[in-house]
């Protein structure tokens, strides 16, 4: 892939902050030098950030999205105890929320999707996209649903009522695994440095989803130059002759100032983007799309590597450096 994007500071390695970052005086709520960590992180008391930890997911997936709770909380939220989000296409049953509520003493809260934010717009041609899926050979192309959740990834989720009121949000996902005890508050982390968007692993697109993704942006761009910053970091996802190097951030992890998704800029860019059809016509990921969006919209000082989360997903993983020899990681950077 293309070159790996670091934020300007120094990622971090094992050491975690210090207790310093732990405090963020721009919080105007109780959160106070003089508080207790104990009283600040109650099950349910009110946190230094509205933040929450939020997965779509089915019934279904119960037994994986159990073992990525038991994990994360093992590893830190049963010390931070930040709510839970679960959204569904379709209703959770009573053995979903009681067996996601067994594993957490922090608030869980279930939701299913609007109305218009999973399916298929009005404008799309549904024969059209249903030949795209049937001949397509890559993973996932042949799946009407995939798409769905891209789109709602993509443009919806951030909207949805039960995240209304949060800043931050942490996707999650079943059966992936978290390495490393994390031993501070990454919320408070990235907010106290203005970060907008944190990740963790950053491989290259399949070029087979994504065939005119690129070309749509560049169209974009040129009919919406207001909305590039100054400061930009394009560089990382297009080449010197302007075509798309593919490098995304892996988006099944990622921490974000959900202020960057309710943005004008990103609004439209969604917008212009669901209107082209990719979604449909090809296989356009959120993941993708996500971080070109970062590449136009942020500058470099924005973005976050979460160097010292270990963390895997099936097919990939992250293992920070030293985890065989030492600390608290259960993973091999070798492999």
């Amino acid at each position: 892939m293309g070159t790996v994007l670091y934020a300007s500071r120094e990622p971090r390695g094992l050491v975690s902050p210090g207790a310093s970052d732990d405090s963020y005086e721009g919080w105007t709520g109780n959160f106070s030098r003089n508080s207790t960590k104990d009283s600040i992180y109650a099950p349910n008391g009110q946190k230094p950030v509205r933040a929450a930890l939020v997965a779509l997911v089915r019934n279904e997936d119960l037994y994986d999205m159990r073992k990525s709770v038991r994990e994360l909380e093992d590893r830190w939220n049963h010390k931070y105890n930040y709510p839970y989000i679960f959204l569904n296409d379709k209703p959770f049953t009573e053995k979903f929320k009681q067996g996601i509520r067994d594993l957490t003493k922090a608030k869980v809260e279930f939701g299913t999707l609007e109305e218009g934010t999973w399916g298929y717009p009005a404008w799309i041609d549904q024969q059209r996209a249903k030949e795209e899926r049937e001949k397509a050979n890559y993973i996932k192309g042949g799946s009407e649903s995939y798409r769905f959740m891209c789109r709602f990834q993509s443009g919806f989720i951030h909207k949805h009522p039960l995240l209304r009121d949060l800043e931050f949000y942490w996707r999650i996902e079943p059966e992936v695994h978290y390495y490393c005890d994390i031993n501070y508050d990454p919320f408070v982390y990235m907010k106290k440095h203005g970060f907008k968007y944190g990740w963790n692993i950053a491989p290259d697109e399949y070029e087979p989803t994504v065939r005119t993704l690129w070309k749509t942006t560049v169209d974009f761009m040129k009919e919406n130059p207001q909305y590039v910053a100054d400061k930009n970091i394009l560089d990382w996802v297009r080449n010197k002759d302007n075509t798309y190097t593919k490098c995304h951030f892996w988006s099944n992890f990622e921490i974000v100032d959900l202020s960057f998704y309710r943005s004008e800029a990103y609004q439209a860019y969604f917008d212009y983007l669901d209107r082209a059809g990719g979604f449909f016509y090809e296989r356009w990921g959120d993941a993708p799309i996500h971080s070109i969006a970062v590449a136009m919209f942020l500058q470099k000082s924005q973005v976050h590597y979460f160097e010292d989360i270990g963390y895997y997903h099936p097919a990939m993983s992250h293992c920070p450096k030293g985890s065989k020899e030492g600390g608290s990681c259960v993973c091999d950077p070798g492999e």
